[in-house]
């Protein structure tokens, strides 16, 4: 498959989903976050937002602080229909830029900015900018981000660098785009661990990964440690590492359950083929997650 084809894809499965993602879960277009060891029971967009917090709590950024200060420009690549974008902006009463591929979700986003009262950013470009509740969506390329250098104080990246065809030049974007000091997050779906003392991949595990990446249209992942090692040599520093599997399979078997409510499997009716296999191969995450060979991975690194 083509970077092109790659990224038509990518924007007419969001483009068809999202929608229906929102009618039935909300916002989050994401992962819950369902304690330590998976075994809470919570609401699901409790269990996303607890995600969020979570997430901020690992990397070191507490309320209006990140690992070098203040918090004023983010960055949130992949940002869906805005859901982290506008929580993080409030959060920490900052400006935030989201990007995605679909045109849907980067309309709907502004829209749910307007609904919440959180006016247009006029972007990191052209000065300095006040720690403002701001958000702004656009429809970008996360391997040529249309940003300067050292625009953001955080970037934010959740469960998009799966998407990524590029996983090098990608982390090299996010890189490239951090103020000095400022600090990249990362969750993106891996595939488990590989060097040795690990096993390869079987070709059982490879063909199991082929249908996941036919139906959430994905280019291929790759494991934790690569990741790591990628991020160190661009020049990350403060890296760290983490594997929340446990915490988030169970987001997984409450999806499935949710693809059964009668309005969620009335919307899929009408949300096209692309959309309903991505319901049909629900189970696919779900095993991987149980067999091991889906890992929910975290990076997180600072620029000096």
């Amino acid at each position: 498959m083509t970077t092109s084809n790659l990224y038509e894809q990518i924007q007419q499965f969001y483009d068809a989903s999202s929608g229906l993602w929102e009618r039935v879960w909300g916002e989050h277009m994401h992962h819950g976050y369902y304690g330590e060891r998976g075994d809470r029971r919570l609401d699901r967009r409790q269990a996303q937002i607890d995600l969020i917090e979570e997430l901020l709590a690992w990397t070191g950024v507490q309320l209006s602080k990140d690992l070098n200060g203040q918090v004023s420009t983010i960055l949130d690549v992949g940002c869906g229909i805005g859901g982290s974008s506008l929580y993080l902006a409030q959060k920490f009463n900052a400006s935030a830029t989201g990007i995605t591929l679909s045109p849907v979700q980067a309309a709907r986003a502004t829209e749910r900015a307007r609904e919440a009262g959180i006016p247009p950013s006029s972007g990191p470009e052209g000065g300095s900018m006040t720690p403002d509740t701001r958000a702004e969506f656009r429809v970008a390329n996360a391997l040529e981000l249309p940003f300067a250098d050292n625009s953001f104080d955080l970037v934010w990246t959740l469960e998009s660098g799966e998407h990524m065809p590029d996983k090098k030049k990608f982390l090299q974007e996010c890189y490239r785009v951090l103020a000095p000091g400022g600090a990249l997050m990362m969750a993106t779906w891996c595939h488990r661990p590989v060097a040795p003392p690990a096993a390869p991949l079987s070709d059982r595990e490879r063909h199991q990964l082929m249908e996941i990446y036919k139906v959430y249209c994905l280019p291929y992942v790759i494991s934790l440690p690569e990741y790591e090692t990628i991020a160190r040599e661009i020049g990350f520093q403060g890296i760290q590492v983490a594997d929340w599997s446990e915490a988030v399979a169970p987001f997984w078997d409450f999806v499935i359950d949710s693809a059964f409510d009668p309005s969620a499997l009335l919307g899929l009716l009408f949300s096209g083929w692309q959309t309903i296999q991505g319901a049909l191969a629900l189970g696919l995450m779900r095993d991987g997650y149980k067999q091991g060979l889906i890992r929910y991975g975290l990076l997180c690194g600072t620029k000096s």
